[in-house]
C-alpha cells in the first residue's frame, strides 16, 4: 500500500485492519472479536485449533516451577494448559477487549496488557516463551521475536505457532480458496465481528513460508530454528533456543 493510500481516511468499519498493521487498528479489531473469538476459532478450524494447542505444550514441554509467557494469549485459551502442567504461566495481550474476556473466564491467570515489541518485562526472565497465531499480528515480526529474546534466560525456549504454507501444492490451492471465499461467510455466521475475519484472512495468505520464518527467528537473535508441519502445513511450529 502507498504512503498515499495509508492517509486516506477509512471508510470501513473500525473492526476492519489492513495489511499494513497499523496497532491500534489491529488493537481495536480484537477487542471487536472478542466475545465470541474462541467459539469463532473452533468454527473455522474445524475443531483442529484444539489439536494445535495440543501440539504447542508438547513441544514447549512445561515443568512445574517454570516461569512461561503466553504472547498474544487473547482470552487465555492457549495459556491455561501451562497452568495445568504446573507452569506459572503470564498471559500477554494487547487488546483490553481479550483480558477483560478471559480474566472472566479465568480469573486465577495472571493477565498482563502488553505490546509484543515493547513487552513490559526484564530482561532474561522466562523460562520460555510462546506465541500461537500472533506473530503475524505484529507491526514489526522481527521487533517482536527480538523482544521475545531479551525476556528469555539463556538456554530458554521459544516456540511460535501461525499459520503457514500447505505443503501440497493442490491441497494449498484449496486452501486458499477456502481463507477468501469461504471464510467471511463461515465468519458472518458464527462472529460478533466478521469483517475482522477478512483481514485475517489476508494477513494469513501474505504471511511466509515454512523457511522464511525460520530465517526471520534466526535474525532475531534465536538459535537452531527448526519447524514441524501440522495439518499438511496450515499450521507450522517454530522451535529456537535463547
Amino acid at each position: 500500500m502507498s504512503a498515499a493510500a495509508r492517509r486516506r481516511p477509512s471508510v470501513r468499519r473500525v473492526a476492519r485492519a489492513e495489511l499494513d498493521k497499523q496497532p491500534s487498528d489491529v488493537r481495536r479489531m480484537f477487542d471487536a472479536v472478542a466475545k465470541r473469538y474462541d467459539l469463532t476459532n473452533d468454527v473455522l478450524s474445524l475443531g483442529q485449533d484444539r489439536r494445535w494447542r495440543t501440539a504447542v505444550i508438547a513441544a514447549v514441554d512445561p515443568r512445574p516451577g517454570e516461569l512461561v509467557l503466553d504472547l498474544a494469549a487473547g482470552t487465555g485459551t492457549s495459556s491455561q494448559p501451562f497452568a495445568d502442567r504446573g507452569a506459572t504461566v503470564v498471559p500477554c495481550d494487547f487488546s483490553l477487549g481479550m483480558l477483560r474476556v478471559g480474566k472472566q473466564a479465568r480469573p486465577h491467570l495472571p493477565f498482563t496488557a502488553g505490546d509484543g515489541t515493547q513487552l513490559p518485562f526484564a530482561d532474561d526472565t522466562f523460562d520460555a516463551v510462546t506465541i500461537s497465531f500472533g506473530l503475524r499480528n505484529i507491526v514489526d515480526p522481527l521487533a517482536g521475536l527480538a523482544e521475545m529474546r531479551r525476556v528469555t534466560k539463556p538456554g530458554g525456549r521459544l516456540l511460535v505457532c501461525e499459520f503457514s504454507h500447505p505443503t501440497w501444492s493442490p491441497f494449498r490451492l484449496v486452501y486458499l480458496e477456502y481463507l477468501m471465499k469461504a471464510l467471511p461467510p463461515i465468519a458472518r455466521a458464527v462472529s460478533s465481528s466478521p469483517d475482522a475475519y477478512v483481514y485475517l484472512a489476508e494477513s494469513i495468505r501474505a504471511w511466509p513460508d515454512q523457511r522464511g520464518l525460520a530465517d526471520l527467528v534466526a535474525a532475531a537473535g534465536w538459535q537452531r530454528p527448526e519447524w514441524r508441519d501440522l495439518s499438511g502445513g496450515i499450521v507450522a511450529l517454530h522451535r529456537a533456543t535463547a
